[in-house]
């Protein structure tokens, strides 16, 4: 039976910026990092979009991507010359109808006060910036015009798995069946190859499977895995100015290489937990509910071709669509990186940051997470990011 200080449930990108950020930090115990997907062919990380924002409704949540854009600018000097993660730094655009508009002024409010270069304009402004751009039913939008775009999860996961390799950490490939819980300890992990690990403090970094990780200590945490389906498809016009568009639907686009890529259909609220060995595509998504959306928004997508699509799983919090960060309040050795419902791939950098400050120096320091906490679970009082797409 082998034992580690530390043991992190998940090795996607939270738990391998945890990880590396423990290192960083001065860490010098044992750490286990167990992934049952190597690969990475299921995770969240990989088959996101890939984006980053700091167009949120709360002020915690730019912060935490702001972390992160600070740590694109400096890739190289973190790790290595050759660091590239392909990063197009071309916006987001949001769009808000009259109904909507109240709201986006409000989450602009917030995001300049955070030092965001958010540019909000009506919709003639937004028509003579962008030429292709229907504004029909459109009362005004808000743009990034730095620090926002999307760049290659792939490649940034590597740079932190390549960084980990001389970092004295055991990567373990199985998947946790239990957790031993021993009165306000989790005193070990389990492992589907009947291996188990005694544990001085477990870290929940299980993506989509964070809840039902939780459940096997007893604990309740609101995330399931929620379906998104992502859909390629080739137009006959390019559009180089294209940021990452959400229209008020909640649909959006963006440009990738020489296709573009959209989602964004599923009702957040309704739609329910996924099969968490659903990765098929819901096809009809696209024909019934965003190419008309697509059409009346960008007259030129109404000729369009789709190609492939690809589903993937959100960590989705139900009680506020926001993280839970941080120690369980009664079990101090099980610490969540949960539930981020979306914008999990941009902030884990900033949460790696964070857990690693808590862990070692005993508090946060770059970036407070306590409004994150797990006590407003118990509570049941949200905390609620307005802006998930």
């Amino acid at each position: 039976m082998a034992g580690y200080d530390i043991v992190i449930i998940g090795g996607a990108i939270i738990g391998s910026s945890i990880a590396w950020h423990l290192r960083e930090e001065g860490f010098a115990g044992t750490i286990a990092l167990i992934e049952r997907d190597p690969q990475f062919a299921r995770a969240a990380t990989t088959l996101s979009c890939a984006s980053i924002r700091q167009q949120f409704s709360i002020a915690e949540n730019i912060r935490l991507s702001q972390y992160t854009l600070a740590l694109f600018r400096r890739l190289t000097q973190e790790f290595g010359a050759e660091a590239d993660i392909a990063f197009r730094e071309k916006g987001y655009l949001i769009l808000a109808s009259e109904e909507g508009l109240p709201v986006l002024k409000a989450n602009h409010a917030v995001q300049t006060a955070q030092g965001a270069d958010i540019l909000l304009e009506d919709a003639a402004a937004l028509s003579r910036r962008f030429g292709w751009l229907s504004t029909e039913g459109i009362a005004g939008g808000a743009w990034g015009r730095s620090g926002e775009g999307w760049f290659d999860a792939h490649a940034l996961l590597m740079l932190f798995r390549r960084a980990l390799r001389d970092r004295k950490i055991d990567m373990i490939r199985a998947s946790v069946t239990g957790l031993r819980r021993e009165g306000n300890r989790i005193t070990g992990v389990e492992l589907d190859d009947g291996e188990r690990l005694d544990a001085g403090t477990v870290i929940d970094a299980a993506g989509p499977n964070a809840g039902k990780v939780a459940a096997m200590a007893g604990i309740a945490l609101p995330v399931e895995p929620r379906k998104r389906s992502v859909f390629v498809f080739e137009a006959r016009q390019r559009f180089d100015d294209m940021p990452l568009l959400v229209d008020p639907s909640g649909i959006y686009v963006r440009p990738e290489g020489s296709v573009y890529i959209t989602g964004g259909a599923e009702p957040h609220v309704t739609d329910g937990p996924a099969d968490p060995g659903d990765f098929e595509p819901d096809w009809p998504l696209f024909e019934e509910t965003i190419w008309p959306v697509l059409a009346a928004r960008i007259p030129a997508f109404e000729a369009i071709k789709v190609g492939r699509a690809w589903a993937g799983h959100y960590d989705y919090n139900t009680l506020d669509q926001n993280a839970v960060i941080g120690p369980h309040p009664e079990v101090e050795n099980f610490v969540f990186a949960n539930g981020f419902s979306g914008h999990g791939l941009q902030q884990a950098p900033a949460v790696g940051r964070a857990l690693a400050e808590l862990i070692v120096h005993g508090g946060y320091r770059t970036i407070d997470c306590s409004v994150f906490g797990y006590e407003r679970v118990l509570r049941g009082r949200p905390y609620r990011e307005l802006n998930v797409i």
